[in-house]
């Protein structure tokens, strides 16, 4: 997709960014590269108590995201394209909702000394949704280590996305309301998605339909 060779999609917990990703690797022959919750040994047991597991849970997160992004820090003119499921410059998003203030100060110090050095998407694709299309995509999918997420986090994390986007001016951001948009198993969604994503021309676009 022309200059879109770095793809990133972002979005709260239920809000369809791994489905896309991988759909969009799919269509531009590109590399994939998915965050892996199911790794992370702390998160079931964050979700039943946030304040006791949110430190090992956020820095694991942080551990593996800068492992999987360190290629990108060295990029190569003939590399294939890369569409991935998170963006890094979120991780703190996610430690000022659950941290003590002095977990956080902790985890500042291991942000700065770790955060790898990637060069800015050519694109991301944010994906919003209501609180309540969050909670009901969860828990459709029941996913083992989700079935504790409440709906009040959901909501805390859908706004703390949105004020994230409202200020991140890194790379050209295209804001997409999916609540009636499926790019799964409607291919005139995709499509359309496609299509807006190639006719960018400006750093900030919404789409959305109905």
């Amino acid at each position: 997709m022309g200059g879109q060779r770095h793809i990133v999609v972002e979005g709260p917990i239920g809000a369809g960014k791994t489905s896309l990703a991988r759909r969009l690797a799919a269509r531009l022959s590109a590399d994939l590269v998915l965050e892996q919750p199911a790794e992370n040994p702390f998160l079931a047991r964050f979700y039943q108590d946030m304040a006791r597991y949110a430190l090992p849970t956020q820095l694991f997160f942080l551990f593996q995201r800068a492992r999987m992004l360190e290629p990108l820090a060295q990029p190569d003119m003939f590399a294939r394209p890369v569409v991935a499921d998170f963006l890094i410059d979120k991780d703190p998003l996610f430690a000022r909702l659950t941290l003590s203030a002095d977990e956080l100060a902790l985890y500042q110090k291991i942000w700065e000394a770790l955060a790898p050095q990637a060069p800015a998407p050519d694109l991301v694709i944010y994906l919003q949704a209501q609180p309540a299309t969050l909670v009901e995509r969860v828990r459709r999918r029941a996913a083992g280590f989700e079935r504790g997420i409440s709906e009040e986090y959901l909501a805390l994390l859908a706004e703390s996305y949105a004020r994230f986007f409202y200020h991140y001016a890194a790379a050209p951001v295209l804001i997409v309301n999916s609540e009636n948009l499926n790019f799964v198993d409607r291919d005139a969604d995709f499509e359309l998605l496609v299509s807006r994503m190639r006719g960018m021309k400006s750093r900030r676009e919404f789409f959305s339909l109905g």
